[in-house]
């Protein structure tokens, strides 16, 4: 992986473009002030950097490996998020990242204790931000905590992981979803946010919505926006990526 590769003046042009139009439609559909998160899974360190020189801070990895080489070689102060499917085995890889800012996939009790132990024996002294995916849509193999179990991980995290701060709640959504308006998973984690401040008094962040429903997420509500192929372009497939 080329991370430390200086990029291109019409590469940085499009990206400078691309981002522009973004943080623009940020502007116009947000509620609340909200935070943009640039997903640049499979794209080099030089992508990162033009975003970064725009003053970008805050981006989203989905692998821990590629996490953790582009942290080690990009700016200390780029705020990573870890958006990828979290596995048990991962979190003293994801707790040796100096500059982690959240990890956003939190999918049960046990994760989060898992997650939790790695960060304090990693000695880290300020809390790491997360927040609890939610399987919004039901289905069987979509990531995340039924929305059922929610509240019972919420309080997990609050009783018993000093070393976490829980930010907020995340869905990913379906795709049958994505094309109806309002979005049924948007709605469902609005919903449960309200239910979660009325039930224990926690007032948490909603992570929802992605390149083509990232406007629709910010005016229902969506505190942060995940957003990687209308800044960077489509996605290589993950063979190829591997091998640039």
């Amino acid at each position: 992986m080329e991370s430390t590769a200086t990029p291109s003046h019409e590469r940085s042009a499009e990206i400078a473009d691309n981002l522009c139009e973004v943080q623009a439609a940020v502007e116009r559909s947000q509620k609340v002030p909200s935070r943009l998160v640039a997903v640049s899974k499979y794209k080099p360190g030089s992508d990162i950097e033009a975003a970064y020189n725009l003053g970008q801070r805050h981006f989203g990895e989905n692998y821990v490996q590629e996490l953790c080489e582009k942290a080690a070689a990009l700016p200390a102060d780029i705020k990573w998020h870890f958006i990828g499917r979290l596995q048990s085995n991962k979190c003293k890889m994801l707790a040796g990242i100096p500059n982690l800012w959240a990890v956003e996939t939190i999918d049960s009790a046990a994760k989060a204790r898992k997650m939790n132990d790695a960060w304090v024996n990693a000695g880290r002294q300020s809390q790491l931000n997360v927040f609890v995916q939610v399987n919004t849509s039901g289905e069987q193999n979509k990531g995340g905590v039924e929305r059922s179990d929610v509240e019972s991980v919420v309080q997990e995290i609050i009783g018993s992981c000093a070393g976490l701060c829980l930010k907020g709640l995340m869905t990913i959504g379906s795709i049958e979803g994505s094309q109806k308006r309002p979005n049924p998973d948007f709605l469902a984690l609005v919903a449960l946010r309200d239910e979660l401040k009325h039930s224990i008094g926690v007032d948490l962040e909603l992570s929802m919505g992605m390149s083509d429903d990232f406007e629709h997420a910010l005016k229902l509500g969506a505190t942060s926006v995940r957003v990687g192929s209308k800044i960077f372009g489509a996605r290589p497939a993950k063979e190829n990526a591997q091998q640039n």
